[in-house]
């Protein structure tokens, strides 16, 4: 599958998704519809579906002009019925969505909002706002109970070599939390010269993959020693991982 990062707004991502061996279509996250009607364009294809991860505006702000031009489907998270501009598709944990011969598994992840999905495909997660490169999102509706299963199950459950594109450009900042909160992780040290190398030379910083998250996104390593004594040596009441993996959280929020 080629993947097409779309550059949107201010800082988001959407994703023009092309299964090489028919030619389909689809884009992740319309955020806005100018830029992805110019993917498309550029790249000569055929839209067959818009695929959502949750409602947030700046995911989902070009849905409806978009399906309204190109007559496709928009697929979303079941729980945002009402919410979700232009869903016609509702889905839920475990459906399936084609793309051409590319199968992509519904995974439900929690957390950020309360009906976010990701669209987990052979080789490729779209995360939306769950998951970040190196980060995760605020917790608007869910509970750190949410979702630090949708981070370390369901999207770390899937094989380490998975490539994760997520729904930001937060990436260098992320990875200077992510050191702050454990000085002592050199794959976050690699990390982040890397990415400042691609940011320099204008090019995006995803996609990771969840090996890589695994190795340096603290709200995947919330069980990491140096981060739990970090945690409880300013909050003695952060006794299990939940409990420290929100005080992270919290932290994130004020760096």
């Amino acid at each position: 599958m080629k993947v097409i990062p779309i550059p949107c707004l201010s800082d988001n991502y959407a994703y023009l998704l092309v299964d090489e061996a028919t030619g389909a279509a689809a884009v992740v996250d319309a955020s806005e519809a100018g830029p992805v009607r110019e993917a498309i364009a550029r790249e000569k294809v055929e839209v067959g579906a818009i695929l959502s991860t949750h409602h947030h505006f700046d995911h989902v702000g070009g849905n409806e002009e978009l399906a309204g031009e190109l007559g496709v489907p928009v697929y979303g998270g079941a729980k945002d019925e009402g919410r979700l501009p232009g869903l016609t598709n509702p889905v839920v944990h475990g459906d399936t969505v084609k793309v051409g011969s590319a199968q992509a598994r519904v995974l439900h992840i929690p957390g950020h909002t309360l009906g976010h999905v990701a669209y987990a495909f052979d080789g490729h997660v779209f995360t939306g706002d769950t998951l970040f490169f190196a980060g995760c999102g605020r917790l608007f509706e869910g509970t750190p109970e949410m979702m630090l299963e949708s981070l370390e199950k369901k999207l770390g459950g899937l094989p380490d070599d998975t490539r994760v594109y997520c729904g930001h450009e937060y990436t260098a900042k992320n990875l200077e939390f992510a050191l702050h909160v454990e000085p002592g992780n050199e794959a976050a040290r690699k990390a982040l010269a890397e990415v400042q190398a691609k940011r320099k030379a204008g090019n995006p910083s995803i996609p990771s993959t969840i090996g890589l998250e695994k190795a340096v996104n603290p709200f995947m390593r919330s069980a990491s020693p140096e981060i739990q004594a970090m945690v409880r040596g300013k909050h003695p009441d952060a006794r299990d991982q939940v409990s420290v993996f929100a005080r992270v959280r919290e932290m994130k929020d004020n760096f």
